[in-house]
């Protein structure tokens, strides 16, 4: 199934690409952009086509219990729809904003809010206020992984390492039932990666990398009803974007910037102008999350390290990282 997922994907982002070309779906170089030749965009559709009739494969065969089919596909269209249509014909923000608010009331319905955290023997339930925070944490979700979808291939690396990843933690911790949705996740995301490898032919668009944002959202939501390891290890896993992204956003929110206009001060954007080229930055991204963060994040999962110590150790590099490549810093003029 998992392959033909991937071929599956792999057809239909050829087809929006002949799609976005006749329809002049295009998305035109400008002075804040990271790329320099017109692109076809909206190949993030591919993706959310495939990964939802996956879904609903496993659900006729009782591989997926109806709560999660409907927290990730309920959400996950929902803010689709509204970036595909973003891409069209541009929404204001307040709508945007109102859209993602309304998706993330409909997961925490179905996902039940924030589990009871622990962390040096302490347990942490926060109730009411619990719902908020998750609220909150779906909307950055999604939006953070739309700024992060600025050059070639990096959100698609992203998606599949960081999916590949926890669905091999899963596995090594005996959580088979768990492994499905971030294999269809990864695999609805190969296929579009062919297509979006540096130098890309077709970007995801904000139909696609909205998409991800909040699956992934609810994948770490879901994931601390299991345990509050699998929670910090998606958090650790997905610490490459959460860095760069929160990092970039509060320093441009301390100089008085709109937070939610295009810009070009994102670590991983001022990497990819100092060594000329998108792959590189692409690259190191997915070896980043598979050679530094999943090794700390096995240790949290088989309880050899404390989540908050090991999101403390992923991330430490991370923002060291990012200082070096000026994350969030004025942008010359």
């Amino acid at each position: 199934m998992f392959p033909f997922i991937a071929f599956f994907s792999f057809v239909l982002t050829w087809l929006l690409s002949r799609y976005a070309l006749a329809h002049g779906v295009i998305d035109l170089p400008n002075l804040r952009s990271s790329h320099t030749a017109p692109t076809p965009r909206g190949g993030g559709v591919a993706i959310v086509f495939s990964f939802s009739a996956a879904s609903l494969t496993l659900f006729y065969f009782n591989m997926l219990p109806a709560a999660q089919l409907a927290a990730l596909l309920g959400a996950g269209v929902f803010v689709a729809i509204n970036g595909f249509w973003d891409d069209h014909v541009h929404i204001a923000v307040r709508w945007r904003l109102l859209g993602h608010f309304l998706a993330s009331i409909w997961v925490l319905y179905w996902v039940d809010g924030l589990a009871p955290l622990s962390f040096f023997n302490w347990v942490i339930e926060l109730g009411a206020f619990g719902y908020l925070l998750s609220a909150i944490f779906l909307v950055y979700m999604l939006n953070l992984y739309n700024f992060m979808d600025g050059i070639d291939g990096i959100a698609a690396i992203e998606a599949v390492s960081v999916c590949a990843s926890a669905a091999f933690l899963y596995w090594v911790k005996g959580e088979e039932t768990q492994i499905y949705g971030p294999l269809l996740l990864a695999c609805s995301v190969l296929g579009f990666l062919y297509w979006n490898y540096p130098p890309a032919r077709i970007f995801m668009g904000d139909a696609g990398s909205g998409f991800l944002g909040i699956i992934f959202g609810i994948f770490v939501l879901q994931a601390a009803w299991i345990s509050s390891d699998f929670f910090f290890a998606w958090l650790i896993l997905l610490g490459v974007f959460i860095v760069d992204a929160t990092l970039t956003l509060v320093r441009r929110f301390l100089r008085g910037e709109k937070i939610y206009e295009a810009h070009r001060s994102h670590a991983y954007q001022s990497a990819s102008r100092y060594y000329g080229r998108h792959l590189p930055v692409t690259l190191a991204t997915g070896i980043l999350n598979v050679c530094w963060l999943l090794p700390i994040a096995f240790l949290v999962v088989d309880e050899k390290l404390e989540g908050v110590i090991g999101l403390l150790i992923a991330y430490l590099p991370l923002l060291f990282l990012a200082f070096r490549f000026r994350a969030g810093a004025m942008e010359a003029s």
